[in-house]
């Protein structure tokens, strides 16, 4: 009804207007029957209703049907119009919605494909990945080092884009539990243990035995790998501490995760949850992506996590994760 008002007000303004001159010009010319011009101007005003009623009885549907959400359309699209404009309108704005649903599907069809396509090329490459690590970890020839190094560097970046190909479907791919921080933190520092032994820096955890919180623990395993591989890679040869520790504030449990390495640009700072952002130190440190902080900040986003980080060029990092408190 207030759309129809909206539309029709011009009409009314301008019925008026009319109206006003028309009993003017018969004013200057002379003519006084005031009954007279008040009967023509009510004459006027009811053939206008009448104009009014009838287009509100033939396009009543029209216009409730343009204040209803677009879910609601499909199911009335068939009915008849009374007016053959509104009729017209809504054939034509049936089709482009049954053209704009047919491209999604289309898209999301091939989104699906592409997913179980990466998913599936990921699982095969673990495969001789996984030949590559047993033929050289009982080897202790310093030449093997670098297959070493570089077969952690491609296994890290499959499950990167495993992590990532499952972003799209994570509502199905998680479960919310009470997760110890320090089974976490020694887990993700153990799987990294020759990371910290390349590039010369130490791992060391503050975090109380019985200290828990409420999350998925796969999930919250890969934030925790890829904050530490990011202190790991910026602080290496440093020989410095990356500290894992976790303290109470308030209500909230807050894990931190700080290191003395380069530190982020000022300028850069607001940047770093942007997804393939580098920045400057993306510069200097070719192994540099620009996706594990953005995949951090997605999965906490989803799992109703916050993440804080303070930085300082040249003095180091801090990567804090807040747990917010569980309403029983």
């Amino acid at each position: 009804m207030k759309l129809f008002w909206r539309e029709h007000l011009p009409l009314l303004l301008l019925q008026t207007v009319i109206l006003f001159f028309v009993l003017l010009i018969y004013w200057l010319d002379g003519y006084r029957n005031l009954p007279t011009a008040l009967y023509s101007v009510f004459f006027g005003y009811f053939l206008l209703s009448g104009y009014l009623l009838y287009r509100y009885v033939t396009h009543k549907s029209f216009y409730k049907r343009l204040s209803e959400p677009m879910e609601i359309w499909t199911e009335r699209n068939r009915r008849k119009e009374a007016a053959p404009l509104p009729q017209a309108l809504f054939e034509l704005l049936d089709s482009q919605y049954r053209r704009y649903q047919e491209q999604i599907h289309t898209y999301e069809r091939k989104q699906q494909e592409h997913v179980t396509f990466m998913n599936q090329w990921v699982h095969q490459m673990k495969t001789p990945l996984s030949v590559i690590h047993l033929t050289v970890q009982e080897e202790d020839d310093p030449r093997l080092e670098s297959i070493r190094e570089e077969a952690d560097r491609i296994g890290k970046g499959l499950e990167m884009v495993l992590y990532m190909s499952r972003l799209d479907t994570f509502e199905h791919d998680f479960r919310v539990e009470s997760v110890c921080l320090k089974k976490i933190a020694n887990d993700v520092i153990h799987e990294n243990k020759r990371l910290f032994i390349r590039h010369y820096v130490y791992p060391k955890v503050e975090i109380e035995e019985g200290l828990t919180v409420h999350t998925d623990a796969k999930w919250l395993t890969f934030i925790v790998n890829q904050l530490i591989t990011n202190a790991i890679r910026y602080s290496s040869g440093t020989r410095e501490n990356i500290v894992v520790s976790a303290h109470l504030r308030g209500d909230d449990t807050v894990l931190e995760i700080r290191d003395r390495g380069v530190g982020i640009p000022k300028m850069d700072l607001k940047r770093v949850f942007r997804p393939f952002f580098t920045g400057e130190n993306g510069r200097k440190f070719s192994e540099s992506t620009g996706m594990g902080l953005y995949l951090v900040k997605e999965v906490c986003d989803r799992l109703g996590h916050t993440v804080e980080l303070e930085s300082e060029q040249g003095v180091g990092t801090t990567v804090r994760i807040v747990f917010r408190r569980m309403e029983s």
